[in-house]
Parts: structure tokens; C-alpha cells; sequence
């Protein structure tokens, strides 16, 4: 890297919709060294995006799951096999079935492990 290149700030674009939080933000990061505030409509190397929108979506995804839902869902994130989890829950391995398919749905997920990787990415559940 040439320090022509290292000496270039880093370009951060900010959008947070609560006017006082971006002032608040814009007023921290404008003096830090290397790091440049993007100009309206001006290209950045980073944005940063803070949405309460966003976090009452994960509230209401982690609201939408069962507590049943949610305990297979740790069982998922540890391995465990569906014939596994039927014998730690007490419930048949139909009825595991059945909740895997459930989280599978609700998270529009591809599979166990992308259903885990959402719920983790969403705060439902930690690793």
C-alpha cells in the first residue's frame, strides 16, 4: 500500500433517523483521524445505518416463535438431530419435524443452518 493510499480518510456515509442521535454521531466522528463524513449523495466507502425500524423487525421475528420454536432453535444451533431433540424436549421426532419446518418458514431460511445464522443475526438466540 502506498502511503498516498493510506493517507486517503475513509469515506463514511451516516443514516439514522433520529435527528439528535446523527448530530450526536456526525459531532464524535468528524475528528477522528483517517475518517472523512460523506457529503449529501456523495459515494462512501461505508455506511453506517441505524434503524429502529430494523430492530422492532427482529423484535417482532423473535416475538413470532414459540417458545417451543425457540428452544429447538438452541438445540439447532448446538447440532443436535431431530431424533436428539425429541428425546431432550419429550416430544416426538413429527413434532420436531414440524418445528423445523416452522423456523424454516418463518425465518425464509434454506435450511437448519441458515435458520440458526438468522436468529442469530437477528438476536434471537446467541452462540
Amino acid at each position: 500500500m502506498t502511503s498516498e493510499i493510506a493517507s486517503e480518510p475513509i469515506v463514511v456515509a451516516i443514516k439514522v433517523e433520529d435527528p439528535a442521535l446523527a448530530d450526536r454521531l456526525t459531532a464524535l466522528l468528524s475528528d477522528v483521524p483517517g475518517l472523512r463524513l460523506a457529503r449529501a449523495n456523495e459515494p462512501a466507502d461505508i455506511a453506517l445505518v441505524a434503524s429502529h425500524a430494523a430492530e422492532r423487525a427482529a423484535q417482532q421475528d423473535a416475538a413470532a416463535l414459540t417458545p417451543r420454536e425457540i428452544e429447538v432453535l438452541r438445540l439447532l444451533a448446538e447440532g443436535a438431530t431431530n431424533k436428539s431433540i425429541a428425546r431432550r424436549l419429550g416430544i416426538s421426532v413429527h413434532t420436531v419435524k414440524f418445528h423445523v419446518a416452522s423456523l424454516l418458514d418463518k425465518f425464509e431460511a434454506i435450511g437448519r443452518t441458515d435458520a440458526v445464522a438468522h436468529a442469530v443475526r437477528l438476536g434471537v438466540i446467541q452462540l
